[in-house]
């Protein structure tokens, strides 16, 4: 049967990662930790109170989750922050899709510096907002690339293409790579001259190296502080992807914007009394980041000794290259029960910071997939005889 699609659509195909039933699961940066007994325990208590009246709408403007993220972002922001700075929405893909929404649509561009997160330009498409893939980093004479993004190549192309919406994302996904806030507030400048937003996506920010700045600090004087907007997930170092919980924080006004293209009622009074839940264990829901910060150095440690290149990473998650096939190399790993992503960089891989178990078993099969012999295999090709060696596979059960 053929359905009269929207013609932009056609052809198109779904976003979705892999969802298989593998030992170690590392293809989409969630938090390997569970919820703590006591954070369940509050979060349940918290729901069921609001079971009963589940007959009458939910706060519309969920005030006390917006209070509550108000005051867990204080601190990365320097200052007070205030409820009305806050909107939140069914994880932070509804948050950016609400800002599309207000500020995009047919004829006013988005610029993203690619490789990014790749659901931006899906909300781009499914909003009728033309994308723009900018460029980020350079290719060496050696064939290596690099993926950093300094003020002057941003502002060249927003010179160039003058967007409706800037996209900036820090840590960046797939790269890890953290922006300097120079070229935030470059952009930023750029912007205050243009009818332009930036969005600073932050999803990974609590995992930042220590020292790493947000881009929060910004949204009190910098200069086009006014056009900027910074989104954020309880997804990742809250470990609650399940309860799909995102925000921003941004000018009072942005959220007037929003409060204009969201549907009524878009979060559910059981979201919004689990995230307040959850927010009231912060300390504790966080106590497992420095841990898969740990497994993440560990797996930037050890690559460089199976012959891979890592990128120095300020998420929870490493994209490394030098692989000869990358699509190779990635069935390798999933017949050894390891499932990470193919972000679709030519050579390149990225894996989540897993658990210390789970990232031995992932540098164990990448080991073994390093070798001619795990290439060969799946590659379907006769083994050689020769195989990751006992060294190679030593290094990546210690760590060193």
């Amino acid at each position: 049967m053929t359905l009269p699609l929207r013609e932009d659509l056609r052809g198109k195909t779904a976003y979705g990662a892999p969802q298989l039933e593998v030992a170690v699961r590392l293809n989409t940066n969630e938090n390997s930790y569970p919820v703590p007994p006591g954070v369940v325990a509050s979060i349940v208590a918290a729901v069921s109170e609001q079971a009963p009246a589940l007959n009458r709408y939910p706060d519309r403007e969920f005030t006390a989750l917006r209070e509550a993220l108000a005051g867990y972002l204080a601190p990365a922001a320097g200052r007070r922050i205030e409820a009305s700075e806050i909107w939140a929405g069914n994880g932070s893909n509804e948050v950016l899709q609400h800002i599309f929404q207000a500020f995009g649509g047919p004829g006013r561009p988005a610029l993203g510096f690619t490789p990014a997160y790749s659901m931006h330009p899906i909300i781009a498409s499914v909003t009728a907002t033309p994308w723009i893939d900018g460029v980020r980093g350079v290719e060496t004479t050696s064939g290596e690339r690099s993926f950093d993004l300094d003020a002057a190549q941003a502002v060249d192309q927003v010179r160039a293409h003058d967007p409706a919406l800037v996209f900036l994302v820090s840590p960046n996904n797939p790269t890890g790579t953290a922006l300097d806030l120079e070229v935030v507030r470059a952009v930023l400048e750029e912007a205050r001259t243009r009818s332009c937003m930036v969005v600073v996506d932050e999803a990974y920010a609590e995992f930042a190296r220590r020292g790493t700045p947000s881009a929060l600090t910004l949204l009190t004087d910098a200069a086009g502080a006014d056009r900027l907007i910074v989104s954020r997930t309880m997804s990742k170092a809250f470990a609650l992807a399940g309860a799909r919980v995102g925000y921003l924080a941004a000018r009072p006004e942005v959220g007037e914007a929003l409060r204009l293209v969201r549907l009524p009622y878009h979060l559910s009074a059981l979201t919004q009394a689990a995230a307040v839940a959850a927010l009231g264990h912060a300390e504790e829901l966080l106590s497992t980041v420095e841990a898969i910060k740990a497994q993440r150095d560990r797996i930037v440690q050890v690559l460089p000794t199976l012959g891979l290149s890592p990128v120095p990473s300020d998420a929870n998650f490493v994209l490394f290259g030098g692989l000869p096939d990358e699509k190779v190399a990635w069935q390798g790993l999933l017949a050894r029960g390891v499932l990470i992503r193919d972000v679709g960089i030519r050579h390149h891989l990225r894996v989540t910071a897993g658990t210390a178990s789970e990232t031995a078993a992932f540098l164990d099969a990448m080991a073994e997939v390093v070798g001619m012999a795990g290439m060969a295999e799946v590659a379907g090709q006769p083994q050689p005889s020769t195989d990751a060696g006992p060294s190679m596979r030593a290094a990546a059960r210690s760590g060193t």
